[in-house]
């Protein structure tokens, strides 16, 4: 569950808060689909051994799923803040 700002009078103006947001929304966006069309060749890696290869592919897995996380926060406190939004 993500803990969502609330927006009143002596915080944030809540335009501000979903502009923020919007603009973290994208550039997370854009790395994910950056990482996505990423070169990743089993070519590449093959001179390091036999493992190297499921290793590489392993720890980019687990890059992509944080940013998938990320993703997944910044929308919870967009979708919050936006909601809060006349």
């Amino acid at each position: 569950m993500t803990t969502i700002p609330t927006i009143h009078l002596n915080g944030t103006a809540g335009e501000d808060l979903k502009q923020e947001y919007y603009a973290a929304y994208k550039a997370i966006d854009a790395a994910i689909d950056a990482l996505q069309t990423a070169t990743f060749n089993g070519r590449d890696f093959y001179p390091q051994g036999s493992h190297a290869y499921s290793q590489a592919r392993t720890e980019r897995d687990a890059t992509f799923e944080k940013l998938c996380q990320a993703h997944s926060y910044v929308e919870d406190m967009l979708s919050g803040i936006c909601d809060q939004l006349p």
